[in-house]
């Protein structure tokens, strides 16, 4: 059995090292297509040398400034595609903030198709995809065993887009995250989703934030919070810009108290309050697994603060990293969180920034981080001293974005 392992990686290598250098291939491809080479794309793809022989990731992102930057578009995409169907070593490919439309779209179905493709990770954020374009996508992954992680969000798929990705978690059982944030999903692929989610026993990660819901009886909430106890793979769940209010909250923390899998909840930028604060808090208190949350850009104020303080405090609460930034929290509510760091070995980030900082706040956080209780890193504020006062400065850290995929 080892002697045949040894025949089969060697038999592999002799096949990479032979392969032609793949700027070479991007140029020849180029050349018979009577496509102008994209100076970016060449430059990336010399870079490629023996050292990647295993795997290697290709970041073509379009957000970046430097003089004489091109950004990629569809024909660039045919080009690419063609010429990576001949490499099973890669395994990453960013394109994202590129002005790829849903002709770049097929092509990369295409290659997502190939027989022998490795590719386990494609970051499509912010191009010019649309319906027709998530259909392919969706449609190419049903077969596909390789890809991880797809990332869409800022494409405006819309309902049926929303709807093709639903049919294809019915199906595919690879994919660990997706993300379609900010993607136009509606209330028909809200409701498909969740009930994909249902069944499907491998993805990690979803991001469905920023969906056009106009409904105010948000049945998208029930639907998730049906979702979750049956859910046995999901451990990171993004729900941003949602217009969460409390009622929904409330209907969704029923699923969470049954869930015993989530570990990161994004509720950022919605509508929670002092009640929804109490419905999360009530969560935590019976065991949850939860470790991040992000409920920065609510409305929680001081009661909700305090509610979430307690249970912070509670034995088996396994919260680790906790964002109330812009919450309109004052001295009460803030105090109560610093004394819930004080009392809870778990709890180790927590960002406050845009509250109501008053005095005897900078005094706590000042006293937590002289004590290596809180370090820098793990918050978003920095004390100093005015005229014998104390005051909090801004810090640029933020709760990270994923628990996965980083």
């Amino acid at each position: 059995t080892q002697l045949y392992i040894v025949a089969i990686t060697m038999a592999f290598l002799a096949t990479v090292m032979a392969a032609e250098p793949i700027a070479d291939c991007y140029k020849a491809i180029c050349e018979n297509e009577k496509i102008a080479i994209n100076p970016f794309v060449l430059e990336n793809l010399e870079r490629t040398t023996t050292t990647s022989i295993w795997n290697f990731t290709l970041n073509l992102a379009g957000n970046r400034k430097q003089k004489g930057f091109q950004r990629l578009t569809d024909s660039d995409i045919l080009v690419l595609s063609k010429c990576l169907q001949n490499y099973q070593t890669l395994t990453g490919l960013d394109l994202g903030y590129n002005n790829i439309s849903d002709e770049g779209a097929a092509y990369l179905a295409m290659l997502l198709e190939a027989q022998d493709t490795m590719l386990r990770s494609l970051d499509l954020t912010f191009n010019n995809i649309q319906t027709h374009g998530a259909e392919l996508l969706a449609g190419s992954l049903q077969g596909n065993s390789s890809l991880l992680s797809l990332r869409l969000s800022g494409n405006k798929i819309g309902r049926n887009g929303g709807l093709d990705f639903a049919g294809m978690l019915r199906v595919n059982m690879t994919l660990q995250e997706l993300e379609l944030g900010e993607c136009d999903l509606e209330m028909h692929g809200m409701i498909g989703l969740s009930t994909a989610l249902k069944n499907n026993t491998t993805l990690r990660s979803v991001d469905v934030s920023r969906a056009l819901l106009f409904s105010l009886l948000e049945e998208w909430a029930v639907h998730f919070s049906k979702m979750l106890p049956v859910n046995s793979s999901l451990v990171e769940l993004h729900l941003g810009k949602m217009g969460l209010t409390d009622t929904g909250m409330e209907r969704l923390s029923e699923g969470l108290k049954l869930n015993h899998r989530l570990r990161y909840l994004d509720l950022r930028c919605n509508r929670v309050s002092r009640d929804g604060a109490l419905h999360l808090s009530k969560v935590l208190k019976g065991n949850s697994p939860l470790e991040v949350i992000d409920l920065s850009s609510n409305r929680i104020e001081d009661p909700g603060a305090e509610y979430l303080s307690e249970a912070i405090c509670c034995e088996g609460s396994v919260l680790r990293e906790l964002s109330v930034c812009r919450n309109n929290i004052s001295t009460s509510g803030l105090l109560s969180l610093a004394g819930a760091l004080t009392n809870s070995p778990a709890l180790t980030h927590i960002y406050i920034w845009g509250n109501h900082l008053e005095e005897p706040v900078c005094q706590a956080f000042k006293e937590l981080l002289n004590t290596g209780r809180l370090t820098p890193e793990q918050t978003d504020v920095r004390p100093y001293e005015v005229d014998g006062h104390v005051f909090l400065a801004e810090l640029f850290h933020h709760l990270r974005k994923h628990l996965f995929f980083t």
